[in-house]
């Protein structure tokens, strides 16, 4: 199993942080302070680092702090002691610079899956109370992270959806239509559909079992989870033909009705959907186990331990599901991770029969000056 840890993370003027600089345990790194202080924008910029983007705002000029005109983010890494520098760089009036080792990507895509990310956010629990676009880009995220192949083709596949959906509403615009042009389009999709729809059924495959087992060992009860995959291939697998039968459908909406743009996930609590009849704190258990999965199976594919990031999520869960979440994190089928908190002596009581190294960054509303113990 390779390694990973982050050495060192320096921010200029992202978000609320006009510089920083923090020297990281490998092991476990905890920051905290109260609400507002800006715990989770360390976390983002980790996740930056990761997918050349923010976890919560995907507008790159709007994590520029506040009366500034760039922000910088730095991420020293070891990777079985080899060193790997990450450099993102956002200016209001360039484009965003991504680098590694001072050498510019010629395409964002170039760098994920390089370094292997999980956050766990209490917003996670919009993968169950939102709609199907968030838990695609869940199963998507993942798959994306170990399989270029994959994330070439869905980029492919989005922007041949978005070419088609303005052909059809220039149509509607113009009062014609003409059935050759949406051929080509139809035929694009289909292509990049059949391979789209064959890795997600291989990877929910293989992924669910991982994720009923996490789910029993941070619930302690006999709960049965599961989730449907539901796709229009699941009944026409010729995306083509389906796409030529809407014809008339894809006109009156003025875009396009059929394909695995509109895959779902049906996430099931013994046997009823979670969303219904699922419990708070059953929610964030159910979430978290996903997420908790995604590590796993991240893991086994990438050969390295993912970096986990544990975002204030001892929120409506009871005692005994914090404890075994904790007691999970802390053993040695995870590597470096990094928790927020608004307090650390509840912190420092989860840690204290762990043998592993945690450090303490508490974070100052005032000045953000960071007092580590």
């Amino acid at each position: 199993m390779s390694k990973l840890w982050l050495t060192k993370l320096s921010l200029i003027n992202f978000k609320n942080y006009e510089q920083a600089d923090l020297v990281l345990s490998e092991n476990v790194n905890c920051f905290t302070g109260d609400n507002g202080v800006g715990k989770t924008n360390l976390l983002d910029a980790l996740y930056y680092l990761a997918f050349c983007k923010s976890f919560f705002n995907p507008v790159d000029v709007q994590n520029i702090k506040q009366g500034e005109d760039f922000f910088v983010i730095q991420g020293n890494f070891l990777f079985n002691d080899k060193p790997e520098n990450i450099y993102c760089g956002n200016h209001k009036q360039k484009k965003k610079v991504f680098k590694r080792n001072d050498k510019d990507y010629k395409k964002l895509a170039e760098h994920i899956g390089l370094i292997p990310l999980v956050m766990v956010n209490p917003a996670d629990t919009q993968l169950i109370s939102d709609g199907s676009d968030g838990r695609r880009k869940f199963v998507d995220g993942v798959i994306s992270q170990y399989d270029k192949t994959y994330l070439s083709e869905l980029l492919a596949y989005n922007k041949a959806v978005y070419q088609r959906n303005n052909l059809l509403k220039h149509f509607a615009e113009e009062g014609r239509f003409e059935e050759s042009l949406l051929e080509v389009y139809d035929l694009q999709l289909a292509d990049f559909a059949k391979s789209i729809y064959v890795a997600r059924k291989q990877f929910l495959q293989e992924f669910i079992p991982t994720f009923k087992e996490y789910y029993q060992r941070i619930s302690q009860k006999a709960e049965e989870v599961g989730f449907q995959y539901q796709s229009h291939l699941n009944d026409e697998p010729d995306l083509a033909l389906l796409l030529q039968k809407s014809r008339t459908q894809d006109r009156a909406a003025r875009f396009t009705t059929k394909g695995i743009h509109k895959d779902d996930l049906v996430f099931t609590l013994n046997g009823n959907p979670l969303r219904k009849f699922g419990s708070q704190g059953q929610q964030k258990t159910y979430v978290t186990a996903l997420k908790m999965a995604q590590f796993h199976f991240m893991k086994v594919k990438k050969g390295v331990k993912p970096l986990l990031l544990l975002d204030d999520i001892f929120d409506k869960l009871d005692d005994s599901r914090v404890k075994a979440i904790m007691n999970m994190v802390s053993s040695d089928e995870f590597g470096q991770i990094f928790v927020t908190d608004t307090s650390s002596e509840r912190l420092k009581v989860l840690f204290s029969d762990i043998e592993q190294e945690v450090k303490y960054f508490e974070i100052d509303h005032e000045n953000h000056i960071f007092k580590a113990s």
